[in-house]
């Protein structure tokens, strides 16, 4: 009975963000204790009490950027849309325009990119966050950046990530600029 209402569930989450969940659904079939596990790191990846919209999605696709090559990051764009944080706004994290960036997302940008490449100004992020936020929006910052990785990892660990794809906001195809590691 549980699998049918995580079958249903997976149906409305694929085709509400266009997005493709075979390797959840192999989880589900293989081991449901694992998807469970899986399930609840879902949950924490929708975490957010301070930070701002702009700033929680820009860190949340700089994880998907790091990690993934089209699909993870186009899930998170299509959730930034549906969130209603302007394309304008998307597309300049994608292709990391700090100069078209709003202050927020501007510093989502830069605290992800900090912590996630370990850069040599990651404590003044993470104090600038702090002091805009909190210690909350610097959780919600770190979950966003964090728990996003993980999605395209289990996806290339099972053996799913084998197709990327052009990232699109809206109809517009926007060229994805990964930082030189």
């Amino acid at each position: 009975m549980l699998r049918y209402f995580a079958q249903r569930a997976l149906d409305v989450f694929s085709t509400r963000y266009e997005y493709d969940v075979s390797y959840m659904r192999a989880m589900l079939e293989t081991s449901p204790k694992a998807f469970a596990r899986l399930f609840d790191i879902t949950k924490a990846a929708t975490h957010r009490e301070a930070a701002p919209l702009e700033a929680y999605y820009a860190a949340k696709l700089v994880g998907a950027m790091v990690e993934d090559c089209g699909p993870c990051t186009q899930l998170v764009v299509n959730m930034a849309r549906q969130a209603r944080v302007a394309p304008a706004q998307i597309e300049a994290v994608l292709q990391r325009n700090s100069a078209v960036m709003t202050p927020d997302a501007a510093l989502g940008f830069r605290f992800a990119e900090a912590i996630a490449y370990r850069l040599r100004g990651e404590d003044e992020a993470r104090d600038a966050v702090r002091a805009q936020w909190g210690d909350k929006g610097l959780i919600d910052l770190t979950f966003a950046l964090q728990i996003g990785r993980v999605f395209p990892m289990l996806k290339a660990g099972l053996g799913y990530a084998q197709t990327c794809q052009r990232v699109r906001v809206g109809q517009k195809p926007v060229d994805v600029i990964k930082r030189a590691a």
